[in-house]
Parts: C-alpha cells; structure tokens; sequence
C-alpha cells in the first residue's frame, strides 16, 4: 500500500475549505508485466481529503454527478413534522411514523439503525426539504412505538413487511431508501425483497450482520482499539461467562430483574456510543444513561445479533445483490469505522461495483461526523439531480 500527497488540482468552492489544499491518494499496488518482462504498479483506489468530494473508488460517477460540479454540502435547517401518527403493523406492534419536507415532494424513507435505535428531529435534516418528501419511523420496540423494547413478533421479516405497509398506507407506489448502520442492513434485506418499490439508496456504515462481524465488535476485537471503552463491557460479566459476550448479555437483558435489565443496557449501549465516533463525542455517550433508551438498544440489537438477524445465511445479502445491482445506489463508509469496519463495506462494493463507493478518511461510524454528513448529503443531491433531470 503507498500513501501519495499532491497538490489540489480543483476548483475553490465557498463550501470547502483547506489551508493548504491537499489530496490524500490512498492507492493499492499490485504487480503487473510489462512487455520487457519487468514489474510496473497500477492503483485502483483513491481517496481525497474530506475537505473535497471523496473520489469513488471505481470510475463511475453518474452522468447528473459530472455535468453538476458543486453540490451542496451542508446539512438542512431543523423543520418540524407536517403529519404524524401511529400504524398497527400486528396484532401487538404499533409503529411510530412521520413526514416532513414537501407533501408533493419525491419520497425517501429513512431507516434507522440499531436495531432499537430509534428515529430523532436530526434525521430529516440530510434531505432538501423542498424536493424530498421525508418519511421517519420508528422500528417494532423502538423509539415511540409500542410495546416498547419488545422482542416478540420482531425479527428482519416484521420489519420488511411493516416498511411495506407504511408505504401502502401512505399511499407512496415507490420511494428512496436511506440506511445506515444496522439501517443499511434493513434497507438491503428490504431492497431486495421489493426491488420495484426502491428509486434509488444511500447506505452508510455498512454491516451484513456476519458472524465475523459481531465477533469483531462484542467478543474483543474492537477492544485492541478502545480497551478503556471495552473493560466496563467486559466485567459486567464474570469470567466463566465471558466465551461468549452476547449470550451472556442475553441472559441479564432478558432477566426478571428490571434492575439487571438496565445495568446490563447501560453497559452494552455505552460500550457502542463511545466507539461510534472517531473523536469522542460526549453527548452520544450520555445516552447510554438513559436507560428507557438503553433498554430498547441493547435488548433488540441483542435478541437480533443472538438470532444472526433472522437470515438464512452468512453471507445473504451480498448473494442477493443482482436483485438490486440496476438501483443507482451511493455506499458511504468511514474508513475508522469501529462498530462496522471497512471490511464490510468493501466486501459490498466488490459484490456491487457498479454502486458508488465513498470512503470518508478520517471518520469512524456516526453519520454526525463531518466528512460523512457530508457525503450523505452530497449523495442526497445526487439522486435529486438524477430525478430532476429523468426525462429532459
């Protein structure tokens, strides 16, 4: 792997700021033959600074992206909801649901990650309020629907089908997906089940929800990198426990105590809120002490990563890919990305190559980092231009 420097070559822009102005050229070298039986190297991936639009990795910019050089940036102004309401999706699940943004707009739904994370004011904010009809909800057990934290009738199945019938509801025939975390893993699952229902994707933070994945992250692999983070995690379980972290956690956040239920969620919840960040963000981290939060987090990610998120296999989604390889899609990932590493988001972009691929180099996994926030709402703009300019 070479690491190369070079002068910034773009034009200025008064979104992008730098002083000095700098590529960064991430290239990965393999040798080749030339024809006088030496080795040259060829790269096939470049990253810039996150100061400018982040070069995909392959060469396949879409055709709105290349005649519109400047797009914007920057999150949209704080609007509030113009309809809200609850939608019983089972005969014990009612899910919380929300728009904003323009009622004849193009619509999006926004998938929220977890799962059991729930959806906040901040989400709207990624989409132009002006194009986009904004579509929140909250996922069976999550946020405001009820009953909360409940495991029963909430498997990835439930939660295709109660996209669905949101959709019906509202009377949308199609719509624009956008997920990220454990929200990209919905929002792939549900893609592929209903292909002709999906105008475009934004992913970010990819996870597949692989064995090699949640071992990564709740059996000691991130703890090499945030050991501080990881030992409050780590000894809430006794040692005769600790093969294995989420049976255990299963066990206390499933207990009749109530009160082991909340330690057991404040312990799994922080441990993910202090890695979430490449640089700690305080607030993110308070989180973990609320526990009617907490509780829902950790109980349904868990109950999803005990139950390998109700797929048939390992390795489900990326097998599924062809299903969905015509919707123009932007793959947004940050390279230090603790909770989902890059891993998985380059396995998806060597399953999916016609995707764009967007590698943020100096953040972790929040979609509140800078460079991230910037690239999902450049990928936002995207698609827009992409919409406008269908037919002209």
């Amino acid at each position: 792997m070479r690491l190369g420097f070079g002068p910034n070559t773009l034009p200025s822009s008064p979104l992008l700021s730098v002083s000095p102005p700098l590529i960064f050229s991430l290239q990965f070298s393999h040798p080749k033959t030339t024809s006088s039986g030496g080795k040259r190297k060829s790269s096939f991936l470049r990253v810039q600074n996150i100061d400018y639009k982040i070069e995909p990795v392959a060469s396949n910019l879409m055709a709105s992206e290349k005649e519109i050089p400047e797009m914007n940036r920057n999150l949209y102004p704080q609007i509030e909801p113009y309809s809200t309401g609850f939608l019983g999706v089972s005969d014990l699940h009612t899910i919380y649901w929300e728009q904003s943004g323009n009622p004849s707009g193009h619509p999006v739904v926004f998938i929220h990650g977890g799962p059991g994370g729930g959806t906040s004011p901040s989400n709207r904010r990624f989409f132009d309020p002006d194009f986009f009809r904004i579509i929140l909800f909250d996922q069976r057990g999550a946020g405001k629907s009820t009953p909360h934290a409940c495991l029963e009738q909430n498997t990835t199945w439930d939660l295709i089908d109660d996209i669905e019938k949101l959709r019906e509801h509202l009377e949308i025939p199609e719509w624009q997906v956008f997920g990220g975390s454990w929200g990209s893993t919905l929002a792939l699952a549900y893609s592929q089940s209903h292909p002709d229902k999906v105008t475009g994707m934004i992913l970010r933070g990819i996870f597949l929800l692989r064995k090699k994945e949640i071992d990564w992250f709740y059996e000691g692999g991130a703890a090499a990198i945030f050991p501080d983070a990881w030992e409050p995690f780590r000894d809430l379980i006794p040692e005769d426990e600790r093969g294995c972290f989420v049976d255990a956690y299963r066990k206390r956040l499933n207990s009749d105590d109530i009160k082991i239920q909340y330690e057991a969620a404040r312990a799994w919840t922080k441990w993910e809120m202090m890695t979430a960040h490449l640089l700690p963000n305080v607030e993110n981290i308070k989180r973990g002490d609320d526990d009617n939060f907490s509780l829902a987090f950790a109980r349904i990610e868990n109950h999803y990563f005990v139950n390998k998120g109700f797929f048939p296999s390992d390795s489900c989604l990326l097998d599924k890919i062809d299903k969905i390889r015509h919707i123009n899609t932007t793959i947004v990932q940050g390279r230090y990305d603790v909770c989902c590493p890059m891993m998985s988001a380059w396995d998806l972009h060597k399953a999916w190559p016609e995707a764009d691929f967007r590698v943020v180099p100096d953040a972790g996994h929040s979609a509140n980092e800078p460079g991230i926030t910037a690239e999902l709402v450049a990928a936002n703009e995207k698609l827009k231009n992409i919409i406008k300019n269908k037919g002209n």
